[in-house]
């Protein structure tokens, strides 16, 4: 548990409010851009970052 908290801290957020950024900048061309949709939904998934280690921690589960 003390593992996942500390990534949550040291390096799930930092990642996620950087990809949040680019996330808000790209997500409009979701619209009107078929192509863009897998790549936006790859940044999505990493704006969830800090929620997957949270989760981690409170279930106690395993790095490996």
């Amino acid at each position: 548990m003390i593992l996942w908290l500390l990534i949550l801290i040291f390096l799930a957020w930092p990642i996620a409010f950087l990809i949040a950024i680019i996330y808000v900048m790209f997500l409009p061309f979701k619209a009107c851009c078929a192509g863009c949709v897998p790549c936006i939904d790859i940044l999505y998934e990493g704006v969830l970052l800090p929620l997957v280690c949270a989760e981690n921690a409170i279930n106690g589960t395993p790095m490996c």
